[in-house]
């Protein structure tokens, strides 16, 4: 069935109380978005689609930051604005051919699980109740790109599942682990490299990106599996959420999050 905007409030699809809206204006995004995207990689199919329909080897920064920029204006944005963006990114998708539903499951799935997990490993107060209703909430994303409601995972535990039953279509490719070596070190003009500190720290981001994948992601891209490295990986995250959760409001949050809490009538003291 398809989804209408109708059914939303006009100021937005997702209210300020709802845990996407909490989870998407989370310093830990900075995280969560690569490891979606080192996630997203290891399905063959959804790889192959990416590798032959967009610049991502030359232009790793830029696709990440079209995702974050989609995500932004999906959870934020006025419910108009939303749509208009949903209704361009499956135009496109159509276009390329990339509008398999199983594969849009997928890519749906694996940003999910990416944000929640980093989100509650980095100190996000997330109850189980509460994680399930985050799950629940971006059945709206899966929605808006195509996706039939009754094949999305709606808790925790059905997601857990969704992954199990996936994992023989899951590997590597050689697509997979030039994107993970993009992100990893991406190219940078000389300048930017030598002469600014945007190298080391966005390596640092895309290392502990790596290092919080599921066990059975870091098994796939062939990664080793140190004892403790949970743990130091979450104490990372936590630095990592502390250090830019300390950047004001004005400074850090994107425009449309800005445009969102004047719309809802919200003022955010930090």
């Amino acid at each position: 069935m398809e989804i209408e905007s109708s059914s939303f409030d006009p100021r937005g699809i997702f209210s300020p109380g709802s845990v996407a809206w909490r989870i998407h204006s989370d310093p830990s995004m900075a995280v969560g978005g690569i490891r979606a995207l080192l996630q997203q990689a290891l399905h063959p199919e959804a790889m192959d689609g990416v590798a032959k329909h967009s610049n991502f080897r030359e232009d790793a920064w830029g696709r990440l930051q079209r995702t974050g920029d989609y995500v932004s204006t999906i959870t934020f944005a006025s419910t108009e604005q939303a749509f208009a963006l949903a209704a361009r990114v499956r135009k496109i998708h159509t276009s390329l051919g990339l509008d398999d539903p199983h594969l849009l499951l997928w890519v749906h799935m694996s940003m999910v699980d990416s944000f929640l997990d980093i989100a509650i490993r980095s100190g996000m107060e997330i109850d189980q109740s509460e994680a399930d209703k985050y799950v629940s909430e971006m059945v709206t994303f899966a929605q808006l790109v195509g996706v039939s409601t009754e094949k999305v995972p709606t808790t925790v535990s059905q997601m857990q599942k969704y992954f199990s039953d996936l994992s023989p279509e899951l590997r590597a490719s050689e697509d997979a682990k030039r994107a993970a070596l993009f992100l990893t070190i991406p190219p940078l003009p000389t300048a930017v490299r030598f002469a600014t500190p945007a190298a080391p720290a966005w390596a640092s981001l895309a290392l502990v990106a790596a290092s919080s994948l599921p066990s059975w992601a870091r098994s796939l891209y062939g990664t080793p599996q140190l004892p403790g490295q949970n743990f130091a990986t979450d104490l990372s995250l936590k630095a990592i959420r502390k250090t830019i959760g300390v950047i004001p409001d004005v400074i850090l949050a994107p425009p449309i999050y800005k445009e969102a809490m004047k719309r809802w009538d919200l003022e955010r003291v930090k």
